[in-house]
């Protein structure tokens, strides 16, 4: 069973006030994102986030399992006890680094160092 579109969205709307909020889905499953942050995991209509330090005091007693398999154990997040859902996406934002995103102009090799074929086929740099 996949996640459904209603059931993300609901995700979304019960964290809205933890700040900048968006989903993207990958795999036929959701990542949330908190102020661009990766913070929670939505597969099977089940809401996972990461266990980190930040979270123990506030998902004490939470139950664990795990998104896809091979994946670590997470908590399973309470989503309709929204205090503690906005509270542990605040956390977990604020204590991810921002991704990195990739360079959109890679330059090639070929751009660096112009390649001539010599007429043996053989490759020299200029």
């Amino acid at each position: 069973m996949t996640t459904s579109i209603d059931f993300i969205e609901y995700v979304c709307e019960q964290i809205a006030s933890a700040g900048s909020i968006r989903y993207k889905k990958m795999f036929g499953e959701y990542l949330v994102y908190v102020n661009e942050r990766p913070a929670l995991l939505v597969c099977d209509n089940t809401v996972f986030i990461k266990d980190m330090p930040c979270l123990r005091k506030v998902l004490l007693g939470a139950e664990r399992g795990f998104p896809y398999n091979g994946a670590k154990e997470h908590y399973i997040l309470d989503i309709d006890d929204r205090e503690k859902a906005k509270t542990a996406a605040v956390l977990i934002a604020h204590n991810t680094p921002l991704h990195k995103k990739k360079s959109s102009e890679v330059t090639s090799i070929k751009q660096q160092h112009p390649i001539m074929e010599t007429p043996r086929n053989k490759v020299a740099l200029l």
